[in-house]
C-alpha cells in the first residue's frame, strides 16, 4: 500500500502555488510504485501579475524531461491560461501545432518546454491536477477486463478513456469525460495511468494515494488466491554463484549489445526479479509488451528472455544462448522497425535494454550507468504491474504499431535531439591504478569530465574513495567506484576486475599508473629493494594489463591501455638502478602487448613523465630526500632544480600527464599503438631515439 508522506509542518513552510506544487510532486515521485522515473506530470493554477501589472491566471506544469522526485521550481513552466483554454473548442490539433502554440503561451521562453500532456491539465477545471503511472492502476488498466473491474472498485466515480497516444485528442477526451460525469473523482487511462485532482495541493495528493490504495487492496485480495506468475519453474542459484557466472558473461553481453554503440551494462537480482525470471509464465508474459508508454521508451517493447536451465550450471551453453538471443533480438527489432516505420524515420539502437536470465536475474543496458539503472527500475515496475494484472485476469499491452508510435514519436525524438553531443569517452569504462595519487586522480577527473565511468583503484582505499566521492558528487551517482588494489597480489587484481565488471559490465581503458620509487647507489641496492621495484612496476603492470586483455578480448570491442612509465625508462637515472630497470621493463612490456593486441583492436601506449611532484605520494616519501641527496641539493630545492634542467624551463604537473593519457586513450590516437610520449618539459638526455 502507498504510504501517506504528507508532512503538514514541511508543507506549511513552502510558498503557495508553485512551492506547493514542487513539494507535492517530490512526494509523488519519491515512491516509484506511484510515479516512474521521468514519468507523470503535475500542475497548479495560480493568479500571477504579468509584466503590465495585471492579474492573470497561470498554470504551472511539469516541464518536459524532468523527474517528479527531484524536480525544483525551475523545472516547471508557466503558461497563460487565457491563451490555452480556448483550444478545447478546436476539433483536432496535431502535436506539432500544439507544441508551437504552447510556446507562445509561456510566461518565459527560457523555461523548459511544457509536458506533452499540458492540455490535459489545462482542460480540467481544478486548481491542482496530478497524472501518475501507479503500478496498481496500470495493473487495472492493462487487464483485459479492466473497465469492468474498475466498476467493482470505484463504482461510478471514474472516467475510463481508451488508449490514445498523449496529446490534444486524449486531453479533450479526458476533459469531456469528466464534464459528463458529475460523480467523477479520477480518470483511468487504458494501458497508461491515472489522473486525479483536488481543490488544494494536499487534497490532490491524498486523493491520488487513496485511489491507488483502493486498487491495491482489490489486487492484494486476489493475489493470494493464485501462485505468482504460474509458480516457480527454476530455483535461483546461490548469490555467490550468480556473481561468479555474471563476471564470466557480462563482458560478452556488453560486446554483443555494443556493436552499434557501446553500452554500460548492469545487473539486478532483487527478489522480485528472481521470482519473475524463475517462474513458469515469464517466457510468455515478458513478451506481451510494455506495461505503459513511459516504460518502453527505456525498456523497448519487450525484453530478451534467455531460455536457460540454471540447474545445469552450463555457462558455455549460456554464452551460446546469449549470443544467439541478442542476434535474434536485433534482427526482430529491425523487422519491427521496417514494418512500422514512417517516412524519414531512422532506426534506433536495436539491441535489448533488458535481458532476463533464469537463476541469475536481470541485465540492463544504457548509454550510462544511470540510464541502465533506469531501464532496470522501470522493469521492476513492469514486474509489479504484471503481478497485479495476472491476479485480475489477462495481461494486455500496446500492440506493435502503438508501441512503435510511442518509441518513434517525433516529440520523444525531439527530446533526444536536445541532449548535448556525446563526449569523447561517453559509454566507456576506465580503470586507473594508483588512482588516489596526483597523476591518477587527475586522470580520473579528466576521463569523467569527458564522459567516462571510472574505477579508481589504489592500495590506499581511503584516498581512492575520496576521489570517487568527489567525482560522483560533481557528475552524478555511479560515475566512479573505488576499489582497494595491491598490484603485487594476483588475486586482488582479479577481484577488482570482477567488481568493475559487476558494476559496469566490462572495461574499455586501463591506465597502469600504480607506482613507488626508491633511490640508492648500485652497490648499496638490496635484493629486497630490487624485488620491490620489479614487483610493483613490472610484475604489477603485467598482472593488471593481462586481466584487462582478457576482458577486452571477450568484449570484442577493442580497447586502450596507457602505461605511466618514466623518463627513467629510457634514461639511466643516477642512484636509481632498480627503479630505472623496472620502468624500462614496463615500457617494453607495453610494446610487447601492443604487438600482440593489434589484431584484437587493443592499443597500448606509454607516457614518460619526469619529476611530477605535485600531489604525489612518492615525492612526499623518502624518494624526495634520496633524489635531493643524489643531486647534492636540499629537498625543498627539487622543484627549482627540475624546472631549470628542462629546455622549456617548466615544472610538470599531474594535469599535464592526464592530458597525454587522455590523448592516447582517445579516438584521436586510434591509429597509434606501441608509442611512447615524453612529458618532461624537455630533458635532452631522455629524448627518444
Amino acid at each position: 500500500m502507498v504510504v501517506n508522506l504528507w508532512n503538514q509542518d514541511k508543507a506549511s513552510q513552502v510558498s503557495k502555488g508553485l512551492g506547493e506544487l514542487v513539494y507535492r510532486s517530490n512526494l509523488l515521485g519519491s515512491d516509484r510504485s506511484v510515479a516512474n522515473w521521468g514519468g507523470g506530470n503535475t500542475s497548479v493554477k495560480t493568479i500571477e501579475t504579468d509584466f503590465r501589472g495585471r492579474p492573470i491566471e497561470v498554470m504551472w506544469v511539469k516541464g518536459s524531461g524532468s523527474d517528479l522526485a527531484t524536480m525544483q521550481a525551475r523545472h516547471f513552466t508557466g503558461l497563460r491560461l487565457e491563451d490555452v483554454k480556448p483550444l478545447i473548442e478546436r476539433p483536432e490539433m496535431s502535436d506539432e501545432d500544439m507544441v508551437a502554440y504552447l510556446a507562445h503561451c509561456m510566461l518565459d521562453s527560457k523555461q523548459p518546454r511544457p509536458s506533452i500532456e499540458t492540455l490535459l491539465h489545462a482542460f480540467l477545471p481544478f486548481p491542482h491536477v496530478d497524472h501518475t503511472h501507479p503500478d496498481a492502476i496500470i495493473s487495472l488498466c492493462c487487464a483485459e477486463n479492466g473497465r469492468q473491474l474498475a466498476q467493482d472498485i470505484y463504482g461510478d466515480r471514474f472516467v475510463w478513456v481508451p488508449y490514445v497516444r498523449p496529446g490534444f485528442t486524449l486531453s479533450k477526451m479526458i476533459a469531456e469525460g469528466v464534464k459528463n460525469n458529475p460523480h467523477a473523482e479520477l480518470v483511468l487511462m487504458e494501458k497508461h495511468g491515472l489522473v486525479t485532482w483536488g481543490d488544494t495541493s494536499e487534497a490532490s495528493y491524498l486523493k491520488t494515494i487513496a485511489i491507488i490504495n483502493e486498487a491495491q487492496h482489490y489486487i492484494e485480495t486476489r493475489t493470494r488466491q493464485r501462485p505468482l506468475f504460474g509458480g516457480s519453474k527454476y530455483d535461483a542459484l546461490p548469490e555467490a554463484e550468480r556473481r561468479e557466472i555474471l563476471t564470466q558473461i557480462l563482458p560478452a553481453i556488453r560486446g554483443a549489445v555494443s556493436q552499434e554503440q557501446r553500452m554500460i551494462v548492469t545487473y539486478d537480482d532483487a527478489d522480485d526479479v528472481l521470482t519473475f525470471v524463475d517462474s513458469h509464465d515469464a517466457p510468455s508474459l515478458s513478451q506481451v509488451g510494455a506495461a505503459c508508454p513511459d516504460h518502453l521508451v527505456h525498456t523497448k517493447r519487450v525484453p530478451l528472455y534467455i531460455d536457460w536451465n540454471p540447474s545445469t550450471r552450463d555457462v558455455s551453453q549460456l554464452h551460446t544462448k546469449l549470443n544467439e538471443g541478442v542476434a535474434t533480438f536485433k534482427d526482430e527489432y529491425r523487422q519491427y522497425f521496417e514494418r512500422n516505420k514512417n517516412a524519414g524515420d531512422t532506426i534506433a539502437h536495436s539491441a535489448p535494454r533488458v535481458i532476463l536470465i533464469p537463476g541469475i536475474g536481470m541485465i540492463n543496458t544504457g548509454r550510462s550507468w544511470a540510464l541502465a539503472k533506469v531501464s532496470g527500475d522501470l522493469y521492476h515496475r513492469a514486474i509489479s504491474v504484471m503481478q497485479g494484472t495476472t491476479a485480475l485476469g489477462n495481461f494486455t499491452s500496446l500492440n506493435k504499431k502503438e508501441s512503435y508510435d510511442v518509441e518513434y514519436w517525433p516529440l520523444e525524438l525531439y527530446k533526444l535531439s536536445l541532449l548535448p553531443p556525446e563526449a569523447e569517452f561517453s559509454r566507456q569504462i576506465g580503470l586507473v591504478t594508483g588512482g588516489a595519487g596526483g597523476i591518477g586522480s587527475a586522470t580520473c577527473q579528466r576521463f569523467v569530465a569527458e564522459g567516462m565511468h571510472v574505477v579508481v583503484t589504489d592500495i590506499n582505499l581511503e584516498g581512492a574513495q575520496q576521489v570517487a566521492e568527489q567525482i560522483n558528487k560533481q557528475y552524478g551517482e555511479g560515475r566512479a567506484i573505488a576499489l582497494k588494489m595491491d598490484v603485487t597480489k594476483e588475486q586482488a587484481i582479479k577481484e577488482s576486475y570482477q567488481a568493475a565488471i559487476l558494476k559496469y559490465g566490462g572495461i574499455d581503458v586501463i591506465v597502469n599508473n600504480a607506482g613507488l620509487a626508491t633511490s640508492s647507489p648500485f652497490d648499496e641496492t638490496t635484493l629486497q629493494e630490487w624485488n620491490l621495484n620489479m614487483n610493483v612496476l613490472s610484475t604489477g603492470y603485467f598482472l593488471v594489463a593481462r586481466e584487462a586483455f582478457k576482458v577486452m578480448k571477450q568484449q570484442q570491442l577493442g580497447g586502450s591501455m596507457v602505461f605511466v612509465a618514466s623518463k627513467n625508462s629510457i634514461y639511466a637515472g643516477k642512484n636509481a638502478s632498480a627503479y630505472s630497470v623496472a620502468k624500462a621493463a614496463e615500457a617494453h612490456l607495453a610494446r610487447c602487448i601492443a604487438a600482440e593486441g593489434g589484431s584484437f583492436g587493443i592499443r597500448v601506449n606509454s607516457v614518460l613523465p619526469d619529476a611530477v611532484l605535485q600531489g604525489s605520494a612518492i615525492w612526499n616519501s623518502r624518494w624526495r630526500e634520496e633524489r635531493a641527496r643524489a643531486y647534492g641539493i636540499e629537498p625543498d630545492q627539487l622543484e627549482d632544480y627540475y624546472r631549470k634542467r628542462t629546455t622549456l624551463l617548466v615544472n610538470v604537473l599531474p594535469e599535464d600527464i592526464a592530458n597525454a593519457i587522455a590523448f592516447l586513450a582517445s579516438s584521436k590516437a586510434s591509429k597509434t599503438t606501441g608509442c611512447m610520449i615524453t612529458v618532461d618539459g624537455g630533458v635532452p638526455a631522455a629524448f627518444t631515439r
